[in-house]
């Protein structure tokens, strides 16, 4: 069993880290932190470099959290690819950050936060920053 963790380099990825280590610590499991770019996105983007996955860990033992980092590419479901992470690992629980965005915003490019929430097999716990 694992918590399950979604991670941008960004405030709300951030966040979802420190909710996603201290699910994992009360729950007394490991985490498996998915940095999933999209397949021919800018990896400057939302990719994280082996320093960045180096401090994600050491932030969990600070936790008392056992960390793995995962960067699976995704096509344009990144909901699939955490279902079949989350099936792959026993997750309990799916941890991601939310940020605010427009109504419009929303229709014009989708939600992924929104088909996670909807699509996810297990439990999802959501973090604003």
């Amino acid at each position: 069993m694992t918590v399950l963790i979604g991670y941008l380099p960004s405030p709300e990825g951030e966040a979802a880290l420190q909710l996603g280590f201290a699910e994992a610590r009360l729950r007394k499991t490991t985490a498996i932190v998915v940095n999933s770019p999209r397949r021919g996105a800018a990896n400057g983007v939302t990719t994280i470099r082996k320093q960045e996955a180096e401090r994600i860990i050491a932030l969990g033992a600070e936790a008392g959290v056992d960390v793995e980092v995962e960067q699976p590419p995704h096509e344009d479901d990144l909901a699939d690819t955490l279902n079949r992470l989350a099936a792959e690992h026993e997750a309990q629980l799916i941890v991601i950050g939310l940020r605010k965005r427009s109504a419009i915003g929303k229709f014009i490019l989708g939600s992924q936060a929104q088909r996670i929430l909807l699509d996810a097999e297990v439990p999802v716990l959501t973090a604003k920053a």
